[in-house]
């Protein structure tokens, strides 16, 4: 019975956040200072005109009705028409997420990866050069603006030394010749058959994904050396050294598994900051993602796709902040 009252209070919970974050996006729509009306008839159209385009886009009618047919329409699946590109917003944001997830997670992966083990080794060596040299490393990660350090990358690999491919998924000879089946251009690339096509598209990946990473690396590099760091100076940990075990040993062993769960929210985090905040480094490498999109509608004044990109970002947010207490829960007896 515990275990049942503990997952309806999670759904419950879920529920709460989903709703409110509806609530809040609905709200910031509707206050927003962008007639939606005059973007769809124009700054000619009559009077008549103009209130018969309000009359069916539903803002004349009270704000409770109005968020009611949102929640509606939401069932259906329907975010509305984008102005900018006068098609439904569910189609352009199915077509251009799956880019920004590609993006994230193998950037995330590597982030994750080299993150983890130079906390750990920062641990294992606190105070020596080492740990000083990753330190800085890692504080320029925090401090320097990531559209900057894009462009002198670019600027550097692809202009100057021409070592990695340039902005975009592909180069203009493959664009046409892929079959979008999955919208991720890895898979993509593969299923086509054709190598020199996935060997583009890897390289077009190279640059972004060595930016993103580094943005995750830095946060989670400085939060595992001081879990790790932490956890060092606990009972056990003196006990394990009175046995004789080695640091390295006592590190992988004992520490690590101690701060899975910290370990895991830090990655939840960067990952869905990498989801929400890639908006400049897509548009530095002219990655057609949701970042890129949304920054296109925000420029139009498109509010409907606005609108429909914050509620899938904040969905993803919602959802990958619950999992990860799920996990954490599953892999940690301390905390069940």
């Amino acid at each position: 019975m515990p275990h049942i009252t503990r997952a309806l209070q999670s759904l419950l919970t879920l529920a709460l956040t989903l709703f409110g974050l509806l609530l809040i996006t609905f709200s910031l729509s509707a206050l927003s200072p962008v007639d939606r009306v005059l973007q769809i008839v124009g700054d000619h159209a009559s009077q008549s005109t103009y209130d018969q385009v309000r009359h069916q886009l539903g803002l004349d009618q009270p704000l409770p009705l109005q968020f009611w047919h949102y929640l509606v329409n939401l069932a259906h699946g329907d975010l509305g028409i984008a102005s900018s590109t006068g098609q439904p917003v569910l189609h352009d944001l199915l077509s251009v997420f799956p880019a920004t997830l590609e993006l994230a997670t193998l950037a995330l992966i590597l982030g994750a990866l080299l993150g983890v083990a130079a906390g750990v080794l920062c641990a294992r060596f606190v105070g020596t050069p080492w740990d000083l040299a990753m330190r800085t490393f890692t504080l320029l990660g925090n401090s320097v603006p990531i559209f900057w350090l894009g462009l002198l990358m670019l600027a550097l690999f692809y202009a100057r030394l021409q070592w990695s491919a340039g902005p975009g998924r592909l180069d203009d000879i493959y664009q046409y010749t892929v079959d979008a089946r999955t919208g991720f251009v890895l898979i993509d690339t593969w299923l086509s058959g054709d190598m020199a096509a996935f060997k583009n598209a890897f390289a077009h990946l190279v640059l972004p994904v060595l930016l993103l990473s580094y943005y995750a690396l830095a946060s989670i590099t400085r939060l595992t050396r001081s879990a790790c760091l932490s956890e060092m100076n606990k009972e056990y940990i003196l006990l394990a050294r009175a046995k004789g075990a080695g640091e390295m040993s006592i590190l992988l062993r004992h520490v690590l598994p101690n701060i899975r769960g910290t370990l895991l929210t830090v990655i939840a985090l960067a990952w869905t900051s990498m989801l929400e905040g890639a908006v400049l480094t897509e548009t530095v490498f002219s990655w057609p993602g949701i970042g890129r999109y949304l920054t296109t509608a925000l420029f139009a004044g498109d509010t409907t796709a606005i609108m429909g990109g914050t509620l899938l970002i904040g969905v993803c947010f919602v959802l990958i902040n619950n999992l990860t207490d799920l996990l954490v829960r599953l892999t940690d007896p301390r905390i069940r």
